[in-house]
Protein backbone atom coordinates (compact mmCIF):
# COMPACT_ATOMS: atom_id res chain seq x y z
CA UNK A 1 0.00 0.00 0.00
CA UNK A 2 1.08 3.57 -0.10
CA UNK A 3 1.24 5.38 3.54
CA UNK A 4 2.97 9.11 4.15
CA UNK A 5 5.26 8.39 6.71
CA UNK A 6 8.40 10.32 8.75
CA UNK A 7 11.78 8.82 9.34
CA UNK A 8 12.61 11.43 10.79
CA UNK A 9 11.71 14.64 13.26
CA UNK A 10 11.29 17.94 11.08
CA UNK A 11 9.38 20.07 8.39
CA UNK A 12 6.66 18.88 5.83
CA UNK A 13 9.79 18.16 3.58
CA UNK A 14 10.27 14.42 5.67
CA UNK A 15 7.31 13.68 4.80
CA UNK A 16 7.48 10.72 2.70
CA UNK A 17 4.92 8.81 0.34
CA UNK A 18 6.15 5.48 -0.22
CA UNK A 19 5.20 1.48 -0.45
CA UNK A 20 4.95 -0.16 2.46
CA UNK A 21 3.81 -3.76 3.25
CA UNK A 22 -0.06 -4.29 4.08
CA UNK A 23 -1.22 -4.42 7.30
CA UNK A 24 -3.62 -7.94 8.27
CA UNK A 25 -5.78 -7.80 10.99
CA UNK A 26 -5.02 -9.36 14.12
CA UNK A 27 -7.79 -10.92 16.20
CA UNK A 28 -10.10 -8.52 17.19
CA UNK A 29 -9.35 -5.89 14.42
CA UNK A 30 -10.75 -4.64 11.16
CA UNK A 31 -8.52 -3.68 8.25
CA UNK A 32 -10.28 -0.67 6.70
CA UNK A 33 -9.24 0.64 3.49
CA UNK A 34 -9.50 4.61 4.18
CA UNK A 35 -10.69 7.10 1.20
CA UNK A 36 -10.80 9.79 2.57
CA UNK A 37 -8.17 11.45 6.04
CA UNK A 38 -7.69 14.69 7.54
CA UNK A 39 -5.05 16.55 8.84
CA UNK A 40 -4.77 17.64 12.71
CA UNK A 41 -2.07 20.00 14.56
CA UNK A 42 -1.38 16.84 16.31
CA UNK A 43 0.07 15.57 13.15
CA UNK A 44 2.06 18.65 13.15
CA UNK A 45 3.25 18.49 16.71
CA UNK A 46 4.46 15.22 16.17
CA UNK A 47 6.09 15.59 12.59
CA UNK A 48 7.97 18.04 14.64
CA UNK A 49 9.03 15.83 17.46
CA UNK A 50 6.44 17.23 19.98
CA UNK A 51 6.54 14.36 20.76
CA UNK A 52 8.76 12.43 19.27
CA UNK A 53 7.58 9.44 18.16
CA UNK A 54 9.17 5.42 16.85
CA UNK A 55 10.35 5.57 12.82
CA UNK A 56 9.25 5.04 10.43
CA UNK A 57 5.49 6.31 11.64
CA UNK A 58 2.33 7.01 9.77
CA UNK A 59 0.35 9.93 10.90
CA UNK A 60 -3.07 10.47 11.12
CA UNK A 61 -5.92 10.33 13.10
CA UNK A 62 -8.96 10.56 11.43
CA UNK A 63 -10.24 8.58 8.92
CA UNK A 64 -13.04 6.90 7.15
CA UNK A 65 -13.46 3.67 4.13
CA UNK A 66 -14.86 0.84 4.06
CA UNK A 67 -13.85 -2.50 5.62
CA UNK A 68 -11.78 -4.45 3.60
CA UNK A 69 -11.10 -7.79 5.82
CA UNK A 70 -12.08 -9.12 9.34
CA UNK A 71 -10.28 -10.48 11.64
CA UNK A 72 -11.50 -13.41 13.99
CA UNK A 73 -14.14 -12.60 16.58
CA UNK A 74 -15.35 -9.38 14.84
CA UNK A 75 -19.31 -9.13 14.81
CA UNK A 76 -21.44 -6.24 13.93
CA UNK A 77 -19.66 -5.49 10.93
CA UNK A 78 -19.17 -6.37 7.03
CA UNK A 79 -16.69 -6.27 3.96
CA UNK A 80 -17.95 -3.61 2.28
CA UNK A 81 -19.17 -1.58 4.81
CA UNK A 82 -18.65 2.07 5.20
CA UNK A 83 -16.87 2.74 8.46
CA UNK A 84 -15.24 5.75 10.35
CA UNK A 85 -12.77 5.99 12.53
CA UNK A 86 -12.92 6.90 16.39
CA UNK A 87 -9.14 8.09 17.12
CA UNK A 88 -9.64 8.03 20.56
CA UNK A 89 -8.82 4.55 22.19
CA UNK A 90 -10.01 4.82 26.18
CA UNK A 91 -8.22 2.90 28.72
CA UNK A 92 -10.03 3.76 31.63
CA UNK A 93 -7.13 6.41 33.29
CA UNK A 94 -5.70 7.83 30.01
CA UNK A 95 -6.40 8.05 26.12
CA UNK A 96 -3.62 7.03 23.57
CA UNK A 97 -4.45 8.56 20.37
CA UNK A 98 -4.30 7.06 16.45
CA UNK A 99 -1.30 8.11 14.73
CA UNK A 100 0.41 9.28 17.46
CA UNK A 101 1.16 6.13 19.74
CA UNK A 102 0.74 3.28 17.06
CA UNK A 103 0.55 3.89 12.70
CA UNK A 104 -2.19 5.86 11.62
CA UNK A 105 -4.72 6.79 8.65
CA UNK A 106 -2.40 8.87 5.81
CA UNK A 107 -2.04 5.46 4.08
CA UNK A 108 -4.29 3.55 1.96
CA UNK A 109 -4.66 0.53 4.73
CA UNK A 110 -5.06 0.54 8.47
CA UNK A 111 -5.97 -2.49 10.60
CA UNK A 112 -7.39 -1.03 13.90
CA UNK A 113 -9.46 -2.54 17.10
CA UNK A 114 -12.88 -3.07 15.86
CA UNK A 115 -14.01 -1.21 19.13
CA UNK A 116 -12.73 1.75 17.22
CA UNK A 117 -15.00 1.31 14.14
CA UNK A 118 -18.62 2.92 13.46
CA UNK A 119 -20.54 2.39 10.46
CA UNK A 120 -20.59 5.79 8.84
CA UNK A 121 -24.17 6.97 7.65
CA UNK A 122 -24.72 6.77 3.98
CA UNK A 123 -25.70 10.78 3.87
CA UNK A 124 -22.43 11.41 5.07
CA UNK A 125 -18.99 11.40 2.38
CA UNK A 126 -16.10 9.98 3.60
CA UNK A 127 -14.24 13.63 3.20
CA UNK A 128 -16.78 14.35 6.22
CA UNK A 129 -16.56 11.20 8.07
CA UNK A 130 -12.94 12.04 8.22
CA UNK A 131 -13.04 15.66 8.76
CA UNK A 132 -15.17 15.33 12.18
CA UNK A 133 -13.87 12.70 14.71
CA UNK A 134 -10.67 14.19 16.29
CA UNK A 135 -12.02 17.51 16.90
CA UNK A 136 -15.74 16.95 17.68
CA UNK A 137 -14.99 14.53 19.70
CA UNK A 138 -12.10 17.31 22.08
CA UNK A 139 -14.90 20.21 21.31
CA UNK A 140 -17.58 17.88 22.68
CA UNK A 141 -15.43 16.71 25.85
CA UNK A 142 -14.70 20.30 26.45
CA UNK A 143 -17.74 21.81 26.09
CA UNK A 144 -20.75 19.17 27.29
CA UNK A 145 -18.92 16.54 29.67
CA UNK A 146 -16.19 19.17 31.09
CA UNK A 147 -17.56 22.57 30.69
CA UNK A 148 -21.40 21.14 30.58
CA UNK A 149 -23.14 24.33 28.90
CA UNK A 150 -26.04 25.27 29.13
CA UNK A 151 -28.80 26.54 26.05
CA UNK A 152 -28.79 30.49 25.55
CA UNK A 153 -25.59 30.42 27.22
CA UNK A 154 -22.77 32.93 26.13
CA UNK A 155 -19.19 31.25 24.55
CA UNK A 156 -16.13 33.08 23.38
CA UNK A 157 -14.12 30.99 20.70
CA UNK A 158 -10.71 31.59 19.83
CA UNK A 159 -9.26 31.35 16.21
CA UNK A 160 -12.23 30.36 14.18
CA UNK A 161 -11.28 28.04 11.16
CA UNK A 162 -9.09 25.73 13.28
CA UNK A 163 -10.32 22.53 13.95
CA UNK A 164 -11.70 22.60 17.50
CA UNK A 165 -12.18 25.86 17.35
CA UNK A 166 -14.74 25.39 14.46
CA UNK A 167 -15.92 21.95 15.79
CA UNK A 168 -16.50 24.11 19.34
CA UNK A 169 -18.42 26.79 17.53
CA UNK A 170 -20.65 24.45 15.98
CA UNK A 171 -21.51 22.16 19.40
CA UNK A 172 -22.72 25.71 20.75
CA UNK A 173 -24.63 26.47 18.32
CA UNK A 174 -26.54 22.76 18.20
CA UNK A 175 -27.10 23.22 21.27
CA UNK A 176 -28.45 26.39 21.23
CA UNK A 177 -25.38 28.47 22.83
CA UNK A 178 -24.47 32.20 22.08
CA UNK A 179 -21.39 32.82 20.18
CA UNK A 180 -18.97 34.95 19.90
CA UNK A 181 -15.39 33.77 17.82
CA UNK A 182 -12.48 35.58 16.85
CA UNK A 183 -9.69 35.24 14.04
CA UNK A 184 -7.16 37.33 12.54
CA UNK A 185 -8.64 37.24 9.37
CA UNK A 186 -11.59 39.53 8.76
CA UNK A 187 -12.44 37.20 5.60
CA UNK A 188 -12.81 34.61 7.83
CA UNK A 189 -14.69 36.40 10.36
CA UNK A 190 -17.34 37.34 7.52
CA UNK A 191 -17.83 33.48 6.59
CA UNK A 192 -18.07 32.75 10.70
CA UNK A 193 -21.10 35.76 10.28
CA UNK A 194 -23.03 33.82 8.05
CA UNK A 195 -22.47 30.57 9.51
CA UNK A 196 -24.59 31.52 12.53
CA UNK A 197 -22.29 33.38 14.62
CA UNK A 198 -23.40 36.11 16.98
CA UNK A 199 -20.59 38.07 16.86
CA UNK A 200 -17.23 37.98 15.49
CA UNK A 201 -14.10 40.17 16.64
CA UNK A 202 -10.52 40.72 15.05
CA UNK A 203 -8.25 39.52 17.45
CA UNK A 204 -5.56 41.09 16.26
CA UNK A 205 -7.09 44.82 15.85
CA UNK A 206 -9.72 44.76 17.65
CA UNK A 207 -10.64 44.89 21.75
CA UNK A 208 -11.81 41.31 22.45
CA UNK A 209 -12.41 41.69 25.73
CA UNK A 210 -14.99 45.03 25.38
CA UNK A 211 -16.52 43.65 22.24
CA UNK A 212 -17.72 40.39 25.27
CA UNK A 213 -18.36 43.70 27.33
CA UNK A 214 -20.69 44.97 25.76
CA UNK A 215 -22.09 41.99 23.64
CA UNK A 216 -23.07 40.05 26.99
CA UNK A 217 -23.13 43.07 30.20
CA UNK A 218 -21.30 40.69 32.45
CA UNK A 219 -18.73 38.46 30.11
CA UNK A 220 -18.84 34.94 28.67
CA UNK A 221 -20.35 32.16 30.45
CA UNK A 222 -17.61 29.51 29.11
CA UNK A 223 -14.43 30.28 26.95
CA UNK A 224 -12.88 27.62 25.02
CA UNK A 225 -9.27 28.22 25.23
CA UNK A 226 -7.15 26.53 23.09
CA UNK A 227 -4.44 29.41 22.55
CA UNK A 228 -2.61 29.80 25.51
CA UNK A 229 -0.06 32.37 25.85
CA UNK A 230 -1.07 35.09 23.20
CA UNK A 231 -4.64 34.82 24.41
CA UNK A 232 -4.82 33.89 28.37
CA UNK A 233 -5.18 37.17 29.70
CA UNK A 234 -7.75 37.93 27.41
CA UNK A 235 -9.78 34.87 28.41
CA UNK A 236 -9.62 35.54 32.37
CA UNK A 237 -11.08 39.15 31.81
CA UNK A 238 -13.41 37.71 28.92
CA UNK A 239 -15.32 35.41 31.37
CA UNK A 240 -17.82 36.34 33.87
CA UNK A 241 -17.70 35.66 37.56
CA UNK A 242 -18.17 32.60 37.99
CA UNK A 243 -17.89 31.71 34.44
CA UNK A 244 -15.27 28.99 33.17
CA UNK A 245 -12.58 28.47 31.04
CA UNK A 246 -12.07 24.76 29.45
CA UNK A 247 -8.47 24.19 27.91
CA UNK A 248 -7.44 21.61 25.42
CA UNK A 249 -3.76 23.09 24.30
CA UNK A 250 -1.82 26.11 24.04
CA UNK A 251 -0.70 26.64 20.17
CA UNK A 252 1.24 29.94 21.02
CA UNK A 253 2.82 28.95 24.42
CA UNK A 254 1.80 27.02 27.32
CA UNK A 255 3.32 28.73 30.19
CA UNK A 256 1.09 32.65 30.54
CA UNK A 257 1.33 34.59 33.23
CA UNK A 258 -0.90 32.57 35.40
CA UNK A 259 -3.03 35.74 36.76
CA UNK A 260 -3.88 33.78 39.99
CA UNK A 261 -6.50 36.89 41.02
CA UNK A 262 -8.38 36.45 38.46
CA UNK A 263 -8.99 32.74 39.63
CA UNK A 264 -10.05 33.82 43.81
CA UNK A 265 -11.90 37.91 42.71
CA UNK A 266 -14.11 36.38 39.69
CA UNK A 267 -14.08 32.79 41.48
CA UNK A 268 -13.66 30.78 38.03
CA UNK A 269 -13.64 27.16 37.08
CA UNK A 270 -10.60 26.23 35.27
CA UNK A 271 -11.06 23.37 33.58
CA UNK A 272 -8.99 20.62 31.57
CA UNK A 273 -9.42 18.53 28.69
CA UNK A 274 -7.78 16.52 26.64
CA UNK A 275 -9.28 14.14 23.47
CA UNK A 276 -12.40 12.20 24.77
CA UNK A 277 -14.12 8.71 25.49
CA UNK A 278 -16.30 6.45 23.37
CA UNK A 279 -18.98 8.35 25.12
CA UNK A 280 -17.66 11.44 23.69
CA UNK A 281 -17.01 10.36 20.32
CA UNK A 282 -20.69 8.98 20.23
CA UNK A 283 -22.19 12.42 21.41
CA UNK A 284 -20.36 13.98 18.66
CA UNK A 285 -20.82 11.70 16.02
CA UNK A 286 -25.29 12.07 17.04
CA UNK A 287 -24.59 15.68 16.62
CA UNK A 288 -23.39 15.58 13.27
CA UNK A 289 -25.22 12.69 11.64
CA UNK A 290 -28.38 14.53 13.01
CA UNK A 291 -27.26 17.34 10.98
CA UNK A 292 -27.55 19.48 14.44
CA UNK A 293 -23.96 19.85 13.73
CA UNK A 294 -22.62 20.78 10.22
CA UNK A 295 -18.82 19.59 9.11
CA UNK A 296 -16.75 22.14 7.37
CA UNK A 297 -14.16 20.72 4.89
CA UNK A 298 -11.35 23.44 4.25
CA UNK A 299 -9.73 21.70 1.03
CA UNK A 300 -8.64 18.24 -0.58
CA UNK A 301 -5.50 16.87 -1.14
CA UNK A 302 -4.44 13.99 -2.89
CA UNK A 303 -1.83 11.65 -0.53
CA UNK A 304 0.58 12.69 -3.06
CA UNK A 305 0.38 16.11 -1.53
CA UNK A 306 0.37 15.77 1.80
CA UNK A 307 3.29 18.51 1.97
CA UNK A 308 1.42 20.97 0.75
CA UNK A 309 -1.42 20.40 3.29
CA UNK A 310 0.94 20.31 6.27
CA UNK A 311 1.97 23.70 4.95
CA UNK A 312 -1.75 25.23 4.43
CA UNK A 313 -2.15 23.60 8.32
CA UNK A 314 0.61 25.07 9.22
CA UNK A 315 0.49 28.65 8.20
CA UNK A 316 -3.15 28.91 9.62
CA UNK A 317 -4.72 29.09 6.15
CA UNK A 318 -7.94 26.62 6.72
CA UNK A 319 -11.04 27.77 7.68
CA UNK A 320 -12.50 23.81 8.52
CA UNK A 321 -10.81 20.61 8.13
CA UNK A 322 -7.61 19.75 5.67
CA UNK A 323 -8.63 16.36 4.01
CA UNK A 324 -6.35 14.22 2.15
CA UNK A 325 -8.38 11.74 -0.55
CA UNK A 326 -6.32 8.28 -0.89
CA UNK A 327 -5.33 7.05 -4.79
CA UNK A 328 -7.80 3.83 -4.51
CA UNK A 329 -10.80 6.87 -3.80
CA UNK A 330 -9.59 8.36 -7.45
Amino acid sequence: MLAARIHEDGGPDVLRVEEVPDPAPATGEVLVRIRAASLNHLDVWVRKGLPSVPKPRILGADGAGVVESLGDGVTGLAVGDRVVINPGIDHGDNITVVGEHFDGTHAELIAIDAAQVFPLDDALSFEVGAAFPLVYETAYRMLVTRARVAEDEWALIWGIGGGVATAAFEICRALGLKTIVTSGSNPKLEIAHGWGADMTVNHEDGDVVAAVKEATGKGVDVVVETVGDATWARSLAAVRPGGRVVVCGATSGPNPPAQLHRFWWKQLDVLGSTMGTREDFVGAYELVRSGRARVHVDRTYPLSEIAAAHERLEAGEQLGKIVLVMPSAS
